[in-house]
């Protein structure tokens, strides 16, 4: 499997949407792509929604997500602290 490099498709530009990651080309955040997904949305309802997106467009938000996420530390969460 082919390694996705993000940077070829998420950028940050304080012009755009206060310089939240976005796909290059537009105005999708990181943030809202993964908010589709945790509202249930397939990969083919986005793509047919936003046909500005590609597969490897996704797949990029992921990589990148993943790459933060190793950045910091995270503590779980118990049911009570909800």
């Amino acid at each position: 499997m082919k390694k996705i490099e993000w940077g070829n498709f998420i950028h940050s530009d304080s012009s755009v949407l206060l310089g939240k990651p976005v796909v290059k080309g537009t105005r999708l955040s990181v943030e809202f792509i993964l908010g589709l997904y945790a509202e249930g949305w397939k990969e083919e309802q986005i793509l047919e929604n936003y046909p500005n997106l590609t597969k490897e467009s996704l797949l990029a938000v992921f990589a990148y997500t993943r790459e933060c996420m190793r950045e910091e530390f995270l503590y779980p969460l118990s049911a009570e602290a909800m």
